[in-house]
């Protein structure tokens, strides 16, 4: 990087693994290897495309700063199994990137993610729907945020996400000190096994996260009240107070006591009143 002239972006959220262990044990704990095929979002300097050469069958990196490219191709010399292709992860097809760049069914994602991007890249990767499984480094805050489970003082609406859509699992913590620059937060890597198949249909999932947003929205609020802000146009406080009563839970009751199959049970109800 230096020999090419790279210099680093914070409004990109750059840091870089410079402990040579982590990537070898980030490609390890995922699983990945044999057959699969691997999505990296934000290849960097490559340290962990590297890794994820010598595992996998084939890799496709997309790198937005198209300043790192110099430097990836030098520390990539001599690899053939590696597709690098500079563009905005949030931006592209990823259905069609996949189907294009990594033909088959085992298909991965394993990354790095850059800080700026975190939730809504795991959010394309997950609704995509193409991927086994979705192994990142994250934010330790972010990581707690994914695996954390009813009752959490980091359970929200993402938790929800992604605990609908996968079965998360946090695998390891990496401190600043395995990055350069160092970053002032801690990191952690999280396996989010995505399920094979959805658990409702389209429109009950767009009302099940409809309610779940309604929920988080207000977390002071009971989960009655808070549901009353989002639908008081089409349902009365009465008939909503009902629905979370016919699932079982207290009036007082509030969002973060829910899991999903509770948030599931209520859209249904919720869905029924205002229908």
């Amino acid at each position: 990087m230096k020999n090419n002239g790279f210099r680093y972006s914070k409004a990109m959220g750059q840091c870089f693994l410079i402990d040579g262990n982590i990537p070898e044990k980030i490609v390890r704990l995922s699983g990945i290897g044999g057959s699969d095929r691997v999505l990296e979002v934000g290849p960097g300097a490559g340290a962990l495309t590297l890794a994820l050469s010598r595992a996998a069958e084939r890799v496709t990196a997309v790198e937005l700063d198209v300043r790192l490219l110099p430097a990836l191709r030098d520390a990539l010399a001599g690899t053939d199994n590696v597709d690098v292709i500079q563009g905005d992860i949030l931006k592209l097809d990823i259905r069609k990137l996949a189907e294009e760049k990594m033909p088959g069914r085992s298909r991965h994602v394993c990354a790095n993610l850059p800080y700026n991007i975190t939730s809504p890249a795991i959010a394309a990767l997950v609704e995509s729907r193409v991927f086994g499984t979705i192994t990142v480094m994250v934010q330790r805050e972010v990581a707690k945020r994914i695996c954390a489970e009813p009752g959490d003082p980091d359970y929200g609406a993402f938790s929800v996400f992604a605990r609908y859509h996968t079965e998360p699992e946090i695998l390891f913590y990496v401190p600043p000190e395995c990055f350069y620059p160092r970053p002032s937060v801690h990191s952690a890597v999280v396996k989010m096994s995505v399920r094979k198949d959805a658990l409702l249909g389209p429109a009950e999932e767009a009302m099940f996260f409809r309610v779940v947003r309604a929920a988080f929205g207000q977390r002071r609020k009971t989960l009655v009240n808070a549901l009353c802000a989002a639908f008081g146009g089409s349902a009365a406080k009465a008939g909503i107070a009902e629905a979370v009563r016919a699932c079982g839970f207290d009036e007082r009751a509030r969002g973060e006591e829910l899991g999903v199959d509770g948030f599931i049970a209520l859209s249904s109800e919720i869905g029924s009143e205002i229908r």
